[in-house]
């Protein structure tokens, strides 16, 4: 198979991964990627990297071995430096100046180009008599409306599409509520005889409750030692399941013993924090393409250099945001890349020992580097180094598996919204798969995927608990899984997968699903690999008024959200 080859960017893999650079993040003065890393590590650094340092991170960025975060890429080399992909809020007391104040802390935080993540579990339930003025309380979800409502009409730094991501405590009185309050399938559309599920299959855009936010239910330590002492999960975990197998949402946020307060997370869930108007700091190391450890020890130190670098350039949207960075200087440094590494090597999907090996080098050298690097720059350590992001843009421009994720097909059509109003398709092969079919004669067929793996998501839980043993943050990863109703996820499957999850949740920091088809605009299709190898490099559009969630142009859509 012949393979992309770019004049202006050599390192691209795929069409599909130069689009994505050229349309989100190449501007005047960084129109070539390797322009763009020169000037991305010196607007960062500065005085505080020695020469030597910053060009031999500026090759790691070139080659595409470390890549910082969106923000990063996007506001390189422009005016303004919001470096910063997400800010973490908690709604702090329901009061009419917290509703005020949440409201601008969102919409400022949105403006910047970042996402947002809320924990409302100190919001009063509905109905409660308000003491002060004699009515009674909306409770949290009316509230989660006004800041998806806001965030539908704020354009993301004039750039992207807001994400959102909301939390509530699995004892909130108003729990049950917000289990169902994205059950599409369930709400009708007026007098039309259609729910608003069926609407969103044809028309993604279409204003369903919600649908800009993530949502998730918050377990702590009460709930695990509960589980542990009765081996009872109760009703609310129960639910919660069968939610997530049949329409993706609510996920599960687990937050248990020291990690109890940090019910605060950014909108993909990876950073964590029991503070209100934290930040996330995110660049991903590439896997993929390091083949030495001592290469891979140079990359964890100076990536966590330059995140600690950020920590004191990124601009921020009000006062609050810098006391708390300054407080806490997290950082998210991640990994990437992880099944194409097992791919090159013939392993399976799992953490095996020479994986482990590669995982203490990634903790023990950024923890070394953190505080030692923090400690000559004379500022506070960071609280935590490590966050594993899904990587879904950087994941393309590196033309790897996302996070730790496997390679989601060997060949598949890819979906996305071009100028505003038109469905683009382009056909993809893995460039990892198609590595091992050309280095090892393998078979199409014999490569393992997602999609192979959805029948099996216990091995999924497994890997994702194996590799969070090295992370201080959390993992961003979504295990697909059969279309809900299927011989393989359906009624019976419930009671399995409870007990499954419930014996990985001490392990686990995040966990979410996504049953094939159970949203509408779905921008990934399994396809033929003859069928992808064919009309590989091709373009193809289609006319539709309507919106999906990949955009590349930037004006509607965020992939890998």
């Amino acid at each position: 198979m012949p393979s992309f080859r770019s004049n202006e960017n050599p390192m691209f893999r795929s069409k599909f991964s130069e689009d994505i650079f050229k349309h989100k993040y190449a501007h005047y003065g960084c129109e070539t990627w390797d322009a763009l890393a020169s000037v991305l590590v010196e607007d960062v650094c500065q005085e505080r990297l020695s020469t030597e340092d910053k060009d031999q991170l500026t090759r790691y960025v070139t080659d595409l071995k470390f890549i910082p975060g969106g923000r990063y890429l996007y506001y390189a080399g422009r005016l303004n430096k919001f470096f910063n992909n997400c800010y973490l809020l908690r709604a702090e007391e329901d009061t009419r100046e917290d509703w005020a104040n949440l409201s601008w802390k969102s919409e400022s935080c949105l403006m910047t180009g970042g996402g947002i993540g809320i924990d409302y579990s100190r919001y009063r339930e509905e109905g409660r008599i308000l003491a002060g003025t004699g009515g009674l309380s909306s409770g949290p979800i009316p509230k989660m409306q006004m800041i998806n409502e806001i965030g539908r009409r704020v354009m993301q730094g004039g750039s992207r599409r807001s994400a959102i991501y909301a939390s509530l405590n699995w004892k909130h009185p108003d729990v049950t509520k917000f289990l169902a309050s994205k059950n599409w399938y369930t709400m009708p559309v007026g007098q039309t005889g259609f729910t608003i599920g069926q609407v969103k299959e044809q028309d993604f855009n279409y204003n369903a409750p919600l649908d800009m936010t993530n949502i998730s239910v918050n377990y702590d330590t009460e709930w695990l030692t509960n589980y542990w002492n009765t081996g009872d999960v109760g009703e609310v975990f129960k639910t919660n399941v069968r939610q997530a197998l049949s329409t993706a949402e609510p996920g599960f946020s687990f937050n248990f013993f020291e990690k109890e307060n940090e019910t605060l997370r950014n909108a993909c869930t990876e950073v964590t924090s029991e503070d209100d108007s934290d930040v996330c700091n995110l660049g991903s190391i590439n896997l993929g393409r390091i083949d030495s450890i001592k290469e891979f020890q140079d990359i964890v130190q100076l990536a966590t250099k330059f995140l600690i670098c950020g920590t004191l350039r990124a601009k921020l949207p009000y006062e609050k945001i810098y006391k708390v960075r300054e407080k806490n200087r997290r950082l998210g440094l991640g990994l990437m890349g992880m099944h194409e590494w097992l791919i090159k090597r013939g392993q399976k999907y799992e953490v095996t020992e020479e994986l482990h090996k590669w995982l203490s080098i990634y903790k023990g050298e950024s923890d070394r580097t953190s505080k030692n690097f923090s400690d000559y720059l004379c500022i506070t350590q960071p609280v935590a180094n490590r966050a594993i992001a899904p990587t879904g843009s950087i994941g393309i421009l590196a033309g790897t598996s996302t996070g730790v994720e496997p390679i989601f097909a060997v060949a598949y059509k890819r979906r996305y919204l071009k100028g505003g109003s038109r469905w683009h398709y382009q056909y993809v092969v893995d460039s990892a798969a198609q590595e091992l079919i050309d280095l090892y004669g393998a078979s199409p067929d014999s490569i393992e995927s997602a999609l192979d793996l959805a029948e099996d998501y216990k091995r999924r839980m497994k890997f994702q608990a194996d590799v969070q043993d090295y992370v201080d943050m959390s993992i961003s990863s979504t295990i697909n899984l059969p279309t809900w109703g299927s011989k393989l996820n359906n009624e019976d499957t419930v009671e399995d997968f409870t007990n499954t999850l419930a014996s990985y949740a001490h392990r686990l920091r995040g966990f979410t699903v996504y049953p094939d088809s159970c949203r509408g605009g779905q921008p990934l299709t399994n396809v033929p690999y003859k069928e992808a190898v064919d009309k590989l490099g091709e373009e193809f559009e289609e006319g539709l008024e309507t919106h999906d969630i990949c955009d590349i142009t930037g004006h509607g859509g965020s992939c890998g959200v």
